[in-house]
């Protein structure tokens, strides 16, 4: 299948339905990925966020429709050619047993390989880097299973970084880690688009680090797209209320002068040791 309509983007859904046996995620949804940018992707718990991100790997077929690369779908593409373009950290991924962790960084290298060429010293240059990245150089030597749930996943960042792709998805890539861990990971991925020109897209579930981060931001609900663009347009009380059903003030970042989501009053008592009532009405501050 080739896509006729004119696009600049590498990476595009068209009228995508994705389905877990008989029942439907999402339905006729149509995405653009826009290049050399950092996508994120929110939305509720079982919003098809994750589904569509799996779709736009290849791991999950679609019911209809396609995930198209350079206009030809996925599925018409080579499995080493769409691995050499595009990188995937899913969000659950089980490693080999008994690999060290340097031995599962590099295995990111695999579709640059071939027979006659099974390890070069561009290969040595990536797995190390992305080590370094993503502070796991210390860990080398140490089995992915003796490591902790942060340690992991720091591990499992370090392989996808040393795939060298020029897209990257990836599906809850904070999961495990502490806040300090958390930013260090988002600081990486952004420098690699920054730096590198990388297109990235990500699942996360904190809407202040979607806001942050993200250069084009999705937001979805029960499998469609509520509203997407930059965060400064999407991210206001109207939308957190719509998509989270949360009640919520949005104000200027006071670092990056973007949106900040600050959640409405906590449950109290009120002065007579009666439930308070309903917190005042909560409004939109634009940065």
């Amino acid at each position: 299948m080739t896509d006729n309509r004119v696009t600049d983007n590498r990476l595009t859904a068209r009228g995508l339905t994705l389905a877990y046996e008989d029942r439907i995620v999402v339905d006729g949804l149509d995405l653009e990925i826009p290049d050399g940018k950092v996508t994120v992707i929110v939305g509720p718990n079982a919003c098809g966020k994750s589904t569509v991100l799996r779709a736009l790997g290849r791991l999950l077929k679609p019911r209809r429709g396609a995930v198209l690369l350079d206009g030809t779908e996925l599925s018409r593409i080579p499995s080493r050619k769409i691995a050499q373009a595009v990188g995937l950290l899913p969000q659950t991924p089980v490693p080999p047993e008994g690999i060290t962790v340097a031995d599962l960084v590099a295995r990111g290298r695999q579709p640059h390989q071939r027979w006659w060429r099974q390890w070069s010293g561009d290969d040595e240059k990536a797995v190390t880097e992305a080590m370094e990245r993503t502070g796991t150089s210390g860990l080398a030597d140490r089995l992915v299973d003796e490591l902790s749930g942060g340690q992991r996943q720091r591990v499992w960042i370090a392989m996808a970084l040393a795939q060298d792709t020029d897209l990257l998805l990836l599906d809850e890539p904070t999961t495990y880690l502490d806040i300090a861990h958390q930013v260090e990971v988002l600081n990486v991925v952004r420098q690699l688009n920054r730096e590198r020109g990388r297109t990235v897209v990500a699942v996360l579930h904190d809407l202040n680090q979607a806001a942050r981060y993200a250069d084009h931001l999705v937001a979805m609900k029960a499998g469609r797209i509520v509203a997407q663009g930059s965060p400064r347009d999407v991210v206001t009380a109207d939308l957190v209320q719509e998509v989270f059903g949360l009640a919520s003030v949005v104000v200027p970042d006071p670092v990056t002068g973007g949106p900040l989501v600050v959640p409405g009053a906590p449950w109290q008592l009120d002065s007579q040791g009666d439930e308070a009532g309903p917190a005042d009405e909560l409004t939109t501050v634009r940065p």
